[in-house]
């Protein structure tokens, strides 16, 4: 069977876009599948995750394949890691390029991580804009969350009376998030008891309910 492809959106910058990606890639690879991932964002956050996680666990230990292919090659490029891997996970630049728009047409489902945030929030609406563009489902997942305060329930207030679909599961303000990245891991990797694990485990399988 052709392979998912997860493609990661969100106009506003620093909204966890690569930390997403690397978390969702490394678990998916954790639970037997066969992944690939694309950094098409000219910052190359993801790229050099990878690249750091190639040195902690060899060439032959990081069970995830890199594609830094971009521009008008990008969709011949996942129609063939369609054909190769299990699940596609593209990690997109924070602005509306020719190829963020291929990736997000490309998409099984366009996951747009929003912090609990006004500025996440009035950014979102152009990256679900270009979605509705592009016939893909958007999912969005309130990342960053702090443990205590009113406003990520009032961000998602405005998200659901607008009726936009929000993914159940939340992803915390963990540094465990962070710790593992520096050493290119995920944190099911790092420490699959801890509470960051638990919402990227539950996040996956919310993910898989969506594209099943």
């Amino acid at each position: 069977m052709a392979a998912r492809v997860i493609t990661i959106a969100q106009q506003k910058g620093g909204a966890g876009k690569t930390t997403l990606a690397a978390q969702l890639a490394v678990t998916f690879a954790v639970e037997g599948k066969s992944v690939a991932v694309v950094d098409i964002d000219p910052q190359g956050s993801l790229a050099a995750w990878h690249a750091e996680r190639v040195r902690t666990l060899g060439e032959g230990g990081t069970r995830l394949h890199l594609s830094d292919v971009a521009g008008w090659r990008l969709a011949t490029e996942l129609d063939r890691l369609r054909d190769v891997f299990d699940v596609v996970v593209v990690d997109t630049p924070p602005h509306a390029e020719t190829e963020a728009k291929a990736a997000v047409r490309a998409g099984d489902i366009l996951l747009v991580p929003i912090q609990p945030s006004p500025m996440d929030l009035w950014a979102t609406a152009a990256t679900l804009d270009m979605a509705r563009k592009e016939r893909t489902a958007p999912l969005l997942v309130l990342n960053r969350v702090p443990p205590r305060g009113k406003l990520p329930e009032i961000i998602e207030a405005k998200l659901r009376a607008d009726a936009l679909p929000i993914a159940e599961t939340r992803l915390g303000n963990r540094t465990a998030f962070a710790t593992s990245m520096m050493e290119g891991r995920g944190v099911v990797e790092t420490d699959r008891r801890s509470r960051a694990a638990e919402e990227i485990l539950a996040l996956v399988g919310e993910v898989n309910r969506h594209l099943a």
